[in-house]
């Protein structure tokens, strides 16, 4: 007899688990702290725009939920850059025009919420968990009305975000070892409306960013014709969300630092004094689970800042090495607990660093030419050399290698395009001319360098 599973959040990731495990014949009821996003409205203003790559979408195939997404997703080919200097310039992500994709995340968790229902799962809105006894599964929460009750879980799986329950009840066990880490800079959510004639004000299949040395503004593209804006900022400083304190002080900023974007943003005063200032966290904890009772997965285990668009990708992927470890393992979860803790845990650290590491790419690299010459050359690489070299961005966003893999393989790349690039112009070498041998030598030295590492699928 399957048992039965307790699952805490009914956000993205702990709806697709509860529509993964109802499926294989588990009786699942979610707890979700927030009212039912379906019938209430949503407060704007915490929104990061989604960014569903090859690991999210392999994880709606297994929900089934691929064909209705894919309407409701905006395909970005690569970024649009705007400079400093009121030049533009578009780098594509891919070398075969792959694209990731736009998503609206409250439409994607209400049609999760909504398809976990159909299936037979028993979602409880307003129910906040204030604590778990790891050791009995007890779960202790707070009603609306200031009521309190307690469940007792039979498995149970903290999906509640990065400040979860449960992972704040491991904390005080024993022999856990647990971070956070919180970023200088905060975000906040702004908007880009469409043309008075319904058209968008900016290309539409790319994310826009605006990179100016340590800090930047993204924008990315929704089916309405807006675009999702959010602007990355420093808490404290001179330039910082603390020096903008009055309307002219906002105004003088985006003038000086994004004047392409002003005309495009009619309710920007509006937004950034209506929308909160969130922070951006990073957190570590191991095990990932206590025994065959629970386990923490997706930004409970390992919630990461936003600017690698890996952070739902990541905790899917989760959700698609369980289904696999459940196909394997059947109902021994003693076994299925601990490979997915040995599994992921690995990987959840790795994305959470790629994660930080492409934040110094987006707001400051990607305005420096020979940073884009780089890019172009690992795109030529790809196409020259495709059994032999892929670039690390297209590992974590168009492959299921492993984040731990891809991040191994940085410096080996480093090296590669390091030595390409002493040598003068790429684009302009004669291949005839011994230069050609010397880069299939150079390429063989890399590959060989990282053949000793996991390539294969994580789920």
């Amino acid at each position: 007899m399957a048992r039965s599973v307790t699952i805490l959040g009914a956000g993205l990731v702990g709806s697709l688990l509860s529509i993964i495990l109802k499926k294989r014949g588990y009786e699942v009821t979610l707890y979700e702290r927030r009212p039912d996003m379906r019938k209430a409205s949503i407060a704007a203003g915490r929104s990061i725009n989604l960014a569903m790559s090859a690991r999210g979408w392999k994880a709606l195939d297994l929900a089934g939920l691929r064909s209705d997404m894919e309407m409701l997703a905006i395909p970005m080919n690569g970024r649009y850059l705007h400079q400093a200097d009121g030049s533009a310039a578009f780098q594509q992500y891919g070398k075969n025009n792959e694209a990731i994709y736009s998503v609206s995340r409250g439409e994607l968790n209400k049609k999760l919420m909504t398809l976990a229902e159909q299936e037979g799962v028993n979602i409880h809105f307003e129910h906040r968990c204030t604590k778990v006894d790891v050791y009995s599964n007890t779960l202790h929460f707070e009603l609306p009305d200031g009521t309190t009750k307690t469940e007792v879980a039979d498995l149970l799986f903290g999906a509640d975000g990065a400040f979860s329950a449960l992972r704040n009840s491991y904390v005080t066990m024993e022999r856990v070892d647990a971070s956070q880490f919180y970023l200088e800079h905060g975000y906040k959510e702004l908007n880009i409306p469409p043309n008075e004639d319904g058209s968008l004000r900016m290309e539409k299949n790319a994310l826009h960013i605006w990179p100016r040395k340590n800090f930047m503004l993204i924008a990315l593209p929704n089916t309405d014709g807006t675009f999702t804006c959010t602007l990355f900022l420093p808490f404290e400083g001179e330039v910082s969300f603390a020096a903008l304190k009055t309307e002219e002080d906002v105004k003088k900023f985006f003038a000086t630092h994004f004047p392409d974007a002003v005309p495009m943003m009619p309710t920007l005063i509006e937004d950034f004094f209506g929308n909160p200032t969130s922070a951006l966290i990073t957190t570590h904890i191991k095990p990932w689970h206590f025994k065959d009772k629970s386990a923490l997965i997706g930004d409970a285990a390992h919630a990461i800042v936003p600017f690698y668009g890996q952070g739902m990708n990541a905790g899917f992927e989760d959700c698609t090495v369980l289904a696999g470890l459940l196909d394997a393992y059947g109902s021994d979860w003693n076994t299925i607990l601990q490979h997915y803790d040995r599994m992921r845990k690995p990987n959840g650290d790795a994305v959470a660093q790629l994660a930080l590491l492409n934040f110094v790419e987006m707001r400051d690299k990607v305005a420096d030419p020979v940073f884009l010459e780089r890019k172009k050359i690992e795109k030529e690489l790809g196409k020259l050399f495709p059994e032999q070299f892929i670039s690390v961005y297209e590992m974590v966003s168009f492959s299921h290698i492993p984040y731990d893999t891809a991040l191994r393989c940085i410096q080996a790349q480093d090296q590669l395009l390091g030595r390409i690039m002493n040598e003068g112009d790429f684009f302009a070498k004669d291949m005839n001319n011994g230069f050609d041998s010397m880069l299939r030598n150079w390429v063989n030295d890399y590959h060989q360098s990282v053949q000793q590492l996991d390539f294969g699928n994580e789920g």
